[in-house]
């Protein structure tokens, strides 16, 4: 139907952010500069938290947050099974366990009914994935442990969004963001950690510079050579061009989550005439932010279900995607921590009707005309007989 494939998220750039960039190119500091600090600054003011900590992409983002939890080897941290590997690969970096919780059939989020049967005296957090946009109910959450856990929120698809009118990046004790191209805003590879605690950002900070105590403009700045090494770090600094390039995004965050949540309105709108492919449901209290929009294809209505979807939607040059395989039943996670399929049955059945659609703020009426056109298409052809016009 489509020449050329529409694909399921893509960043878009302005001249501002070229300029941006191009300001820095031109600067003394190609990282470790002042364009770091003003970009954080700016993060912090949009999420509403206190601190924002740059680093180089969301799963370092996880990684660094963690770090600051001191987590041994035998403790275990709560993750959902159905998010992207980065989720429970955090966990593994810093030494822990990660055990897999189920998620909620409407929402696919972790939640307090879906977290307390995986709690046992060796959890010492939790990871909370604010799938697709939508937070998680992180109240309940906290209220399920007795208030005793910290909670990590990989909010890494949800910048911007909000819960009973307090934003993502406020709701948990650390939220980690990404800044991956599909994501919200973009520095073509990057991320961020938001928090109110002043010691875990400074931690943060010396965690993405090697475990440094000084990095290397502020040796510049004091005239000083010196430096210690107080704790175990890695590289994962992010560039001061990549954090113009954030900052100067930052500005448009509103108008497009604005269209990405009319887009989201037009898809569930259509999709009510359509049998056998239901949106996933969104709650009341929240704003969502429609990183991605997911739907799940019924296969007792279309026939050969999600995977021949799939394959329809793609030759008509829809970009579908799915987000994601259950962690738990990647080959890594099976041999290492002996998991397999039963562990969480209400992601493992969501995994095999889960479909992603095309969105992004950058698509015009005409392409999710032609989503939409092609979604019929292949309903007419799958499940004749149907109410799908």
């Amino acid at each position: 139907m489509r020449d050329a494939m529409l694909p399921y998220g893509r960043q878009e750039i302005d001249e501002d952010d070229i300029r941006a960039v191009a300001e820095v190119l031109r600067s003394d500091f190609l990282t470790t500069g002042p364009e770091i600090a003003r970009f954080e600054e700016a993060f912090a003011g949009a999420t509403g938290a206190e601190h924002a900590v740059a680093v180089s992409s969301g799963t370092a983002a996880l990684h660094a947050a963690l770090a600051t939890l001191d987590l041994a080897p035998g403790d275990e941290v709560v993750v959902p099974a159905l998010t992207f590997a980065a989720s429970a690969a955090a966990v593994v970096m810093n030494g822990a366990r990660p055990v897999f919780a189920d998620v909620d059939p409407r929402t696919l989020l972790l939640t307090a009914e879906t977290l307390r049967p995986v709690l046992t005296p060796r959890t010492k957090a939790i990871v909370a994935v604010d799938y697709a946009g939508q937070p998680c109910d992180y109240e309940a959450l906290r209220r399920a442990t007795g208030g005793e856990l910290p909670v990590v929120a990989d909010a890494c698809h949800a910048l911007g969004a909000t819960c009973r009118g307090r934003p993502v990046g406020t709701l948990a004790d650390l939220s980690a963001f990404s800044l991956h191209p599909v994501k919200h805003v973009t520095s073509g590879e990057g991320g961020a950690i938001t928090t109110d605690d002043a010691e875990a950002a400074a931690r943060m900070r010396r965690f993405r510079n090697h475990g440094i105590s000084a990095d290397h403009r502020q040796r510049a700045r004091e005239g000083s050579w010196y430096y210690e090494v107080g704790s175990l770090g890695y590289n994962y600094r992010l560039t001061d061009f990549q954090a113009a390039l954030g900052r100067s995004q930052l500005r448009r965050l509103p108008e497009w989550l604005e269209r990405r949540r009319a887009l989201a309105a037009d898809y569930r709108a259509a999709l009510q005439d359509v049998d056998g492919f239901e949106p996933l449901e969104s709650g009341a209290d929240v704003a969502h932010a429609y990183h991605l929009f997911v739907i799940e294809v019924d296969d007792a209505v279309i026939e050969g279900g999600r995977d021949r979807v799939f394959a329809a939607l793609r030759a008509e040059g829809i970009g579908v995607n799915v987000h994601y395989v259950p962690v738990h039943l990647h080959p890594f996670y099976r041999r290492v921590y002996g998991t397999a399929e039963g562990l969480a049955p209400v992601a493992e059945r969501a995994y095999r009707r889960i479909l992603t659609l095309p969105l992004f703020p950058a698509m015009s009426d005409g392409d999710i005309g032609d989503v939409l056109t092609a979604i019929r298409k292949v309903a007419l052809a799958l499940a004749p007989g149907r109410r799908n016009r």
